[in-house]
């Protein structure tokens, strides 16, 4: 009896740009010339794979390798690296490829890791020795799931992440204190004085600047504010600062940087463009 067996083919592959799909096979072909079965999948993902990649964008290329009936020896990793950037550069330099063992490749889909998730649900094999694929379909069908230690290991991140971004927010402070420091001492400078440590420097600009009224009293409060709030982070008294706060200090650091410039401009008579 015959019949007709139909194959299922990757849905991924359909709207690929065929110069960018011509270029990661010819990067599989080549590849496989040089390594053969070394090769475990030679795998496009990313921007790519979701179409959305622009002209000048990447093409990302995951490259699985055997570690288990290969050792890998020092010799073989550094010869794979420069094979690799040979490839690239005789290819396309658009390739930017991504190296993992098979086993790490494994571990990522035991646990339900979301890079690896993702490479499977986006990615299109362009080199397969049978493992890809039909871990691919294992995830379409909903029967890869995540792991109780990968949720826990991805939402040990979040707190992190959100210690982080405070930390920028306290970060940025301290950029701001550095700017009208900084736009002070020019200031200074520009007067013949030497320019004095941070602590002295609003009692300065009451001497030199604000004294002969070439500068609003509320410039050296604007110096002790910054001083002092630099202080407060530093020595950990103060551990976090509201978005809306950063805003106001902002304000108030480029309103001081703007009236130095100003001064210094009137000075020396000439005016040079912002740099802020």
């Amino acid at each position: 009896m015959e019949f007709d067996i139909p194959k299922q083919d990757n849905p991924n592959v359909k709207g690929y740009n065929r110069d960018e799909l011509g270029t990661a096979y010819e990067f599989a072909k080549r590849m496989h010339a040089e390594f053969g079965d070394f090769l475990k999948a030679v795998v496009l993902f990313g921007s790519t794979a979701k179409h959305t990649v622009s002209k000048r964008g990447d093409i990302d290329i995951l490259v699985v390798v055997d570690d288990v009936t290969v050792m890998q020896t020092q010799e073989l990793i550094e010869a794979y690296r420069i094979i690799v950037e040979k490839v690239v550069t005789e290819v396309s330099t658009r390739l930017h490829v991504t190296t993992v063992k098979l086993t790490t490749f494994w571990e990522y889909i035991r646990a339900g890791d979301p890079i690896g998730m993702n490479i499977l649900r986006d990615g299109v094999a362009l080199l397969d020795t049978g493992f890809f694929d039909p871990l691919r379909a294992l995830l379409m069908r909903g029967r890869i799931r995540p792991s109780e230690e990968a949720v826990w290991t991805y939402f040990a991140r979040a707190p992190r992440t959100i210690h982080n971004a405070k930390w920028h927010v306290l970060q940025a402070v301290i950029d701001l204190y550095w700017a009208v420091i900084d736009a002070a001492h020019a200031a200074l400078m520009m007067t013949g004085a030497t320019p004095p440590s941070p602590d002295h420097v609003a009692a300065m600009l009451e001497e030199k600047l604000i004294g002969p009224n070439r500068l609003h009293r509320k410039y050296a409060a604007t110096v002790n504010k910054f001083y002092t709030l630099q202080k407060k982070i530093m020595y950990r008294q103060i551990r976090d600062i509201k978005g809306s706060h950063l805003d106001v200090l902002f304000t108030e650091a480029h309103d001081f940087v703007e009236k130095i410039d100003e001064l210094i401009n009137r000075q020396f008579r000439t005016k040079k463009p912002k740099r802020f």
